[in-house]
């Protein structure tokens, strides 16, 4: 009997945090930082900084080239044929065969399979949310009011950008509001002639560098988290030795470990959350070793489920009890519904004729930002929401040569010079939270871990169409705006899940009765379970998402010891 009452002392912390990307690094360092003993657990293979990241210092001829995905269709089957990534980045990634899913309609969800989740290979644009974000649901009637205001989240959106280094321009508009941001990276000559002609001809429309993680400065808050600055290679996806941007190894896991109280727990799938009747609490986590097998649980008085938004939300709807018959904290009957993502691969490109005596230097990780402009102020559409752009510009190179006919020391020498200057915007899309874009569980197929198929039936619908139509005209009337020439529109299609901004399925909301989890993350029926990842989203906005997952996880994490002090947890 004491044998058995010490083993579940030995599994026993304050607090567990299910996943270790954006969301849970957070969740992880706020809790310990605050003085609970915390256990990570992830379903990936252990990434160690710096020597974890083999191909990051290989020259481009000694890393392994892009690969079309379709090459590696065997190995990754649910990847679409279209989708390209470098041959170093699936080591990052969960093989397709340990992470297959079902589509009733289109839908990609790429899995990352190692310590630090997506905060590896994420894009780093940071952007926040405004008012204009967190009432729009309530001011059209869509889905349901976000039970918080930009007032409530502001304070954490600075403080989570101080520490992960954001450099950026302020602009001074509502819906984009600015922070106390490094320096921003500089534009490249034809962006800024760009730039320049747009805002003449399009008032209101304004153009930026883009927002992102990357340190155009090491702060001391950096350097003494043994970062340094951005040094432009450009290779962010394979891993940063320098922490050079924001990840969950350069940032929010060394301050965690260095307190002591993390125990990091890679290879282990979370199966289900354990409910206590009794109590009304989740009393702990049902664990598998993804490498033994091996059945183990683990016990807390507070869990933070980060596993992403459609793990996190599988997770629950596969956490059944008497309580609970279908789903942890399903009283709403909305787990698993208002699926959303951004639409995008749409927008256009040309070329400027101009400044032929100028280049660039070095390789910047980062591009221009033109914020949302529809349905703001004045403008009405007749759709909801908006969208921005992404894009940037440079010069070509020596592939524009590679199907031309000439040989011989001319073609050489033509090589060593720089082409045309070209400019490229490409448009992210809101998505409207529906009820009928869901995720669900097919449990007559189950995993190698015990867990159910994830299904998804989810689709960009009349509004999200309605928006597509101006965010390539108006990418083409830019750009012949700024005097390109050779100007060309393109959409080449989107489906939910492309743009990996997964959001919603287990919402905010205002009423128990209409949504999953309150204002301050908590499951409404579960005190000590908060969901602080994309899962959570109300509204999607059209700015990329991870920021505000980052300050939603340290505001819940905040929260959530005061409640435990409180003894209300």
């Amino acid at each position: 009997m004491n044998l058995n009452i010490n083993a579940i002392k030995d599994m026993t912390y304050d607090a567990i945090v299910i996943g270790s990307g954006v969301s849970g690094g957070w969740a992880a360092k706020e809790l310990t930082e605050k003085g609970l003993r915390v256990l990570m657990l992830e379903r990936g293979r252990s990434l160690e900084h710096v020597t974890g990241y083999e191909e990051a210092m290989k020259a481009p001829w000694e890393a392994q080239p892009i690969a079309r995905l379709g090459e590696l269709a065997p190995k990754y089957p649910q990847a679409p044929q279209e989708s390209t990534l470098p041959k170093s980045a699936p080591s990052y990634w969960m093989p397709g065969m340990d992470t297959s899913y079902r589509q009733d309609k289109p839908f990609r969800w790429l899995r990352p399979g190692i310590v630090g989740g997506k905060s590896i290979m994420w894009g780093r644009q940071s952007y926040r949310f405004s008012d204009i974000d967190f009432e729009a649901n309530a001011r059209e009637g869509i889905g349901v009011d976000w039970p918080i205001r930009y007032k409530d989240i502001a304070p954490w959106y600075l403080y989570v950008e101080k520490i992960a280094g954001v450099s950026g321009e302020k602009l001074g508009l509502p819906q984009l509001p600015d922070s106390e941001f490094l320096p921003p990276m500089d534009m490249y000559l034809v962006e800024k002639e760009v730039r320049k002609r747009i805002e003449k001809a399009f008032p209101g429309r304004i153009m930026t560098i883009g927002r992102t993680a990357n340190l155009s400065e090491a702060q001391k808050v950096h350097l003494d988290n043994g970062r340094t600055a951005c040094q432009y290679r450009n290779q962010c996806i394979r891993g940063c030795p320098y922490g050079g941007y924001f990840s969950t190894q350069s940032t929010t896991l060394p301050p965690a470990m260095r307190t002591g109280r993390l125990t990091l727990r890679p290879d282990s799938v979370v199966t289900e959350i354990i409910y206590d009747a009794q109590k009304q609490r989740a009393s702990g986590v049902r664990v598998v070793d993804s490498v033994t097998l091996e059945n183990r649980d683990y016990f807390a008085k507070v869990i933070f489920v980060c596993a992403s938004a459609m793990a996190s939300t599988a997770l629950l709807m596969n956490s059944v009890s008497d309580r609970f018959p279908n789903g942890m904290g399903n009283d709403s009957g909305q787990l698993g519904h208002n699926l959303m993502d951004h639409h995008f691969r749409l927008g256009a490109s040309g070329q400027w004729k101009g400044g032929q005596d100028r280049y660039y230097f070095g390789r910047r990780a980062n591009g221009i930002y033109i914020p949302r402009y529809r349905n703001i102020g004045a403008d009405k559409r007749d759709y909801l929401r908006g969208f921005g752009y992404q894009g940037g510009g440079g010069r070509q190179g020596w592939q524009r040569h590679v199907a031309e006919l000439s040989f011989g020391t001319s073609l050489k020498e033509e090589l060593t010079k720089p082409g045309l200057w070209t400019m490229g915007l490409i448009g992210f899309g809101e998505q409207l939270p529906d009820y009928r874009n869901r995720l669900y569980l097919d449990k007559t197929k189950l995993d190698k871990w015990g867990m159910p198929t994830v299904a998804f039936d989810s689709e960009f619908r009349e509004n999200e169409k309605k928006m597509r139509v101006d965010m390539q005209n108006d990418a083409q009337e830019m750009l012949e705006a700024a005097g390109l020439i050779n100007v060309k529109a393109y959409d080449q299609g989107s489906a939910p899940g492309m743009a990996v901004h997964e959001m919603g399925t287990a919402r905010m909301g205002r009423d128990p009765k209409t949504s999953v989890l309150n204002g301050h993350n908590q499951i409404h029926a579960v005190k000590n379970v908060f969901v602080t990842d994309g899962a959570s989203m109300t509204s999607s906005a059209c700015v990329n998402p991870s920021l505000t997952y980052m300050a939603l996880s340290a505001r819940a994490a905040d929260f959530a010891v005061q409640e435990l002090k409180a003894r209300r947890l």
